[in-house]
């Protein structure tokens, strides 16, 4: 993928066409073609016979498609195309708004609980919106609730009145409408056909079960990305389990335990959930921890250029940034980690865990708990906690920062804001600021230039190793420093390098 495109490239007629005329699988999810004759819409990779050039039209989002009419191709499935990398690497205003509706935000507190999150008029998101995807955000979430719609569907045993609850549908007429009109297609058909391709195999019969495939963008490498989640896995909270990492995870509605395991062209993904309202926001956040919306081409040509780094990425392409499920949950988890080893550092963790956590059943492992939230260590006693008395300083500070709500840190965050509130508190220095911002916030370009590891493997490439020289070669790599750091952390011989044996 080139690294110039970007959302107006659905405007580039010329090279939409001869996207769709290629079928790349990489041009997914950046733009979505709609077809004048058939009036249905499709991923650009569509392995139908494409239509001739003036019988396309290009738009920016699958929202935008069924609000011009079009419905889903039932060939290509274009609803279920990885997510536009773009809103995951800018911090503007429409890109903030696109994960906080990914995250079901308009379906749990509207329009109004959107534009309150960003700081502006419901008039003005709804504007900004229309103007750079086409949709405004009713619509945007719609589409998601229709996707939502057809996993529960097609994956579950629920009823069909459960199923348009779950998915965020105010009656059952309205989710009967939405599906016919975006799939063409009546909920009972669209099971029956789910069923047609299982060849007759059963639904998960365990209850809350739920047995997806997470698609992405290729490459990726999943070393480095599964390794690292593995290797700082905090006892009760995660595991690597029968080749797949494991965790509990608190949601908007109630808890939920993840499996998810890399294969060739997918995530494979389970999940138990004690709500189906879930659903939306468990995947979202499962995406984002596991950076698959990113465009790996579009990275490693940018990071080619430097000859130093270039047999980096030609060794093992489509390295992915470990991230996080919980923003705050990854900045408690670093200030534990300072200085100590990642074992001492899991052990501090679990130790907050079992002290502080919400105990849950696990029905196929060893998880026990959830990671506290800021509510729940903002009444930790310093006292307990093992550490110098600096280190509580900056615990407590962070605990309180974050549950009096000084402190966001999420989807909506803005991350120069971000990043000047933690500089302000005690014991954050640029590498603490920055593992967040690049792990918990998912600024693709947050770079870690005092990194001992990175000083190491710099320098044994022959890169400038002193933090402020690197920084300065780093310009070149921007906007994916990020990046940038994993491969060079790869270079080390580190359980986070490698996937569990």
């Amino acid at each position: 993928m080139p690294s110039d495109v970007h959302t107006s490239m659905h405007t580039d007629t010329e090279r939409c066409v001869r996207a769709v005329r290629s079928r790349d699988a990489r041009f997914d999810g950046w733009f979505f073609t709609a077809v004048l004759t058939t009036r249905i819409y499709c991923r650009p990779s569509c392995p139908a016979v494409p239509p001739k050039a003036e019988n396309m039209t290009f738009h920016p989002s699958a929202a935008a498609c069924q609000q011009a009419g079009f419905r889903a191709c039932k060939r290509c499935r274009p609803d279920t195309s990885p997510g536009s990398p773009e809103w995951n690497a800018r911090a503007d205003t429409v890109a903030r708004a696109m994960r906080l509706i990914q995250d079901g935000v308009v379906d749990r507190e509207g329009v109004t609980g959107l534009a309150a999150r960003l700081g502006y008029s419901t008039r003005q998101i709804e504007r900004q919106l229309l103007a750079e995807v086409g949709a405004g955000p009713l619509a945007l979430a719609r589409a998601q609730r229709a996707q939502t719609a057809r996993l529960l569907v097609e994956t579950t045993s629920l009823p069909m009145a459960d199923v348009a609850f779950a998915a965020g549908f105010s009656s059952i007429r309205t989710f009967n409408d939405t599906v016919r009109e975006v799939f063409a297609l009546a909920p009972g058909e669209l099971r029956t056909r789910a069923a047609t391709r299982r060849g007759g195999a059963p639904l998960p019969a365990a209850p809350g079960a739920l047995t997806l495939r997470l698609p992405f963008r290729a490459p990726l490498n999943p070393d480095n990305l599964f390794g690292h989640l593995a290797a700082t896995a905090v006892p009760g909270v995660e595991e690597w389990r029968d080749g797949a990492y494991r965790r509990t995870l608190t949601l908007p509605n109630g808890h939920g335990i993840v499996s998810l395991a890399p294969r060739p062209d997918h995530i494979a993904c389970r999940l138990f959930l004690t709500d189906h309202r879930d659903l939306t926001y468990a995947i979202s956040v499962c995406r984002r921890m596991l950076d698959l919306d990113a465009d790996p081409v579009a990275v490693d040509d940018q990071l080619r250029t430097d000859p130093l780094l270039a047999p980096l990425v030609d060794k093992a392409p489509g390295r992915r940034v470990p991230r996080t499920v919980d923003a705050a949950e990854f900045a408690v988890r670093a200030v534990l980690g300072q200085q100590v080893s990642t074992a001492a550092a899991r052990t501090h963790a679990a130790r907050l865990v079992t002290a502080h956590g919400t105990p849950v059943q696990d029905p196929e492992g060893g998880l026990s708990h959830l990671f506290p939230g800021p509510e729940a260590l903002a009444g930790v006693d310093p006292e307990t906690l093992a550490f110098p008395r600096s280190r509580r300083t900056t615990l407590t500070t962070l605990f309180g920062a974050l549950a009096d709500g000084t402190l966001r840190l999420g989807p909506d965050s803005d991350w120069n804001e971000a990043r000047a509130r933690l500089s302000a508190l005690p014991g954050f220095g640029p590498w603490t600021v920055e593992a967040i911002a690049m792990r918990a916030l998912g600024d693709p370009d947050a770079f870690l230039p005092t990194d001992l590891g990175i000083r190491h493997a710099a320098a044994g490439l022959g890169l400038p190793s002193t933090p402020a020289a690197l920084t300065a070669r780093a310009a070149a790599w921007r906007p994916w420093r990020a990046y940038a750091v994993q491969y060079l952390w790869a270079t080390g011989d580190h359980p986070i390098n490698r996937l569990p044996a």
